[in-house]
Parts: structure tokens; C-alpha cells; sequence
């Protein structure tokens, strides 16, 4: 795949799935756009607007259409000729029951299976 020379972004939520998505590619084809640069798709706090409060990296969003229209969308939009750029940031997790791996970390500390996930410092001067 050739580098970018134009972009769109999407920026996928619960009104704007990957099916809905779907339906734009042959549009965005006929523009000229080389890359499709899309929203984060992993799991997200129920009800993310965004995407940016992911509490597991692990699994694509059910909210967005889960791997199935994941999948679908990025088949699309490979046999239309684009390529796709997945924003993706690690430090952006939501903070709460949901976030699985990270409330067993606080709850179990060094002893959880996830410890190395993240990057906590335990040791930090101030309380």
C-alpha cells in the first residue's frame, strides 16, 4: 500500500457504526481519498461518544458492531483501493468498573495477571 495522500477521518460512535461507515466508502472512493483514518474501534465505556475511554484493547467495540462489521468495513474498504489508519492510544482508558483489567490491578496490585500492563508507579514520594 502506498503512503498516504489524503485523508478522512471518521469518527465512529454509537450513531455512526461500522455499518454505517460502510455505507460511505465507495463515496470517499470517488473523492480520491487514499487512506480512511478512523476513531478508535476497541471496547469503550458503554455510551462512548469517542471511543478515546477504552477499557479493553483486546476486543473491537459490540457498540461499534464488534469484529464482524470490523472486519466487513476494512474488507470494503481495501477492495475500493484505500488503505486504513487506526488511531490508537494506549494511555487513553476509562477509569472504572468496566475497565476489568484495571480494577484488578488496584484490587490485587503485583499479584494480578494484568500487572504488567500497566505502567503505575507504586513506589511514587507523594501518597
Amino acid at each position: 500500500m502506498n503512503p498516504p495522500s489524503s485523508t478522512y477521518r471518521l469518527q465512529l460512535g454509537p450513531q455512526f457504526t461500522f455499518d454505517k461507515a460502510r455505507a460511505v466508502v465507495h463515496y470517499l472512493a470517488d473523492l480520491g481519498i487514499s487512506h480512511i483514518y478512523a476513531s478508535p474501534v476497541f471496547s469503550a465505556k458503554t455510551g462512548s461518544l469517542h471511543g478515546y475511554d477504552v477499557v479493553d484493547f483486546r476486543s473491537i467495540s459490540p457498540e461499534l458492531g464488534a469484529e464482524e462489521g470490523f472486519r466487513a468495513l476494512v474488507t470494503l474498504v481495501h477492495a475500493c483501493g484505500l488503505g486504513w489508519i487506526q488511531d490508537f492510544v494506549p494511555n487513553h482508558m476509562s477509569y472504572g468498573r468496566e475497565n476489568t483489567m484495571l480494577m484488578d490491578v488496584l484490587e490485587r496490585g503485583a499479584d494480578s495477571r494484568f500487572f504488567s500492563f500497566f505502567d503505575i508507579e507504586w513506589d511514587h514520594p507523594h501518597e
